[in-house]
């Protein structure tokens, strides 16, 4: 049946066995760590084997260090606006929830993405996981080439909707038109990192991400206040810095895709709409999508009623939400880490692992956010100096921080929780507890508290704490059913 090889005496057996699988592909099939690598690629691992713990941390610090460095961008672009008063640091920092809106929505396609990418290199299918990033690729353009047009005209209208000072909507919406128009490029960049990530090879887009960011760094000031050669642009240049290193980092995971070095090959060739796998991509993406719009739409209404206080609170706000995401980030990277070690295992066959990963996740986001808590309560007065100086902002950023500090106690339980879910691809719950949270809870309580006395301004904290624990228990409760466990993609 089988053309057997001359091989040495005892060897006949292993003859066998490799030519049943080159002529079958389908009889001991190698395993995905096992398959010859391209040219100069670093070795792959099996994450469907060997120790969860030090699969998870493989995973998880590159993510940590990248999200981060993402999440520094906007918080480097108030740190040096900042310098131009608190007028510039509030339409800044209420644009930049725009912002978050608007990557909310990428955040869909890019988990429809994650999840199917996972499953098929836990099945040791590269070529569907091929597939899938195309297909990806090509609908998050068209639809971030909308949102972009539809950001540009609109961002004063936006803006002028929370009830703003016209001063603050002035500088604002002008950060944000430029920050609409380099959405295509964020878009892209992002689902190309994420496409990366879900596949295993988180190393990669770290150090693409630490070089992108570099730049953001470096060329902010000079663009803002006008140094050496540069041109004095104000808030603008903050926003023209960020698309220039988008475009860098676009430049960069691009060419490491086309490359083939990678476990995902990225091809010009047969760029064709497969509507059928674009459905499944959108069917897991749009609770994602819709649990990330309607968090925007929620820190928006929270704006709202946060602006009757004065444009000192908007700016204390606003430095509170930049160390809100970018503390979130650790989370988020064990989320994600823990919601691939999900999709790949399941993928595998091996549900039981997929759970471990996302205790050992959870564990040790307790430990990050219990050293940050820490950090908040004996420095918030320093921390809000990083931003601005002006007494009134520090006395009341400093008391926003300690209280957003008593949710962050448990905050690593919903962040991985829901990734995991999600990462498995069962995202309808997690939207589903996401709303309720936000508009059954959060809004309203906000509102309620706001009107109280002895609470006033800070009553809008201590509803999104309040908020942050009974989406924490209830997101425990479905984990524990263990329903996303027998999802099928």
């Amino acid at each position: 049946m089988f053309p057997f090889k001359k091989v040495p005496p005892g060897d006949e057996y292993k003859a066998l066995v490799a030519d049943v699988n080159a002529e079958t592909n389908d009889v001991n099939p190698l395993t995905p760590a096992q398959k010859p690598l391209p040219p100069g690629m670093p070795p792959k691992f099996d994450l469907t084997t060997g120790n969860i713990t030090a699969n998870l941390l493989r995973l998880a610090w590159p993510v940590i260090v990248s999200s981060s460095l993402n999440m520094l961008g906007p918080t480097i672009d108030v740190i040096w606006v900042g310098k131009l008063g608190s007028v510039a640091v509030a339409g800044v920092g209420v644009a930049g929830i725009a912002v978050q809106l608007l990557m909310s929505s990428m955040m869909g396609l890019v988990m429809g993405m994650r999840a199917l990418i996972a499953r098929a290199i836990g099945a040791g299918n590269d070529a569907e996981a091929n597939r899938v990033v195309k297909q990806s690729l090509m609908l998050g353009a068209l639809l971030s080439f909308f949102m972009a047009a539809v950001g540009v005209i609109f961002a004063d209208v936006f803006l002028r909707l929370l009830g703003l000072a016209e001063d603050v909507v002035a500088v604002g919406a002008v950060y944000l038109q430029v920050i609409f128009a380099s959405s295509i490029v964020m878009m892209v960049r992002f689902a190309m990192e994420g496409s990366l990530q879900a596949a295993g090879d988180t190393l990669r887009p770290m150090y693409i991400t630490i070089i992108y960011r570099a730049v953001h760094i470096v060329l902010c000031p000079f663009l803002v206040f006008g140094w050496w050669i540069f041109p004095e642009m104000g808030i603008v240049g903050a926003a023209v810095t960020n698309l220039i290193a988008q475009l860098v980092g676009l430049i960069l995971i691009t060419r490491l895709l086309l490359t083939g070095r990678t476990r995902l090959s990225l091809e010009f060739k047969n760029f064709n709409f497969d509507w059928g796998l674009i459905w499944r991509i959108v069917r897991i993406g749009i609770p994602s999508s819709v649990m990330g719009i309607q968090m925007g739409l929620g820190a928006f209404v929270l704006i709202k009623f946060l602006t009757p206080f004065g444009t000192t609170a908007v700016a204390a706000h606003t430095i509170w939400s930049r160390l809100d995401m970018f503390l979130m980030m650790p989370l988020m990277g064990l989320g994600m880490a823990a919601g691939v070690l999900a999709g790949q295992n399941l993928g595998a066959k091996k549900p039981e692992r997929a759970v471990k990963s996302a205790w050992r996740a959870v564990i040790i986001g307790e430990g990050l956010m219990l050293m940050w808590v820490v950090i908040i309560f004996f420095g918030a007065e320093w921390i809000i100096r990083l931003f601005n100086s002006e007494p009134e902002l520090v006395e009341i950023g400093a008391k926003f921080l300690r209280i957003a500090a008593i949710g962050y106690l448990i905050f690593s339980l919903p962040a991985v929780l829901q990734n995991s879910i999600s990462g498995a691809g069962d995202t309808v719950p997690p939207m589903i507890l996401s709303v309720a949270g936000t508009w059954l809870v959060q809004i309203p309580l906000a509102y309620f508290l706001s009107q109280v006395d002895s609470f006033g301004v800070y009553g809008l904290r201590w509803a999104i704490v309040i908020s942050s624990y009974l989406i924490a228990v209830l997101f425990l409760i479905y984990f524990l059913r263990g329903r996303w466990k027998t999802k099928r993609v």
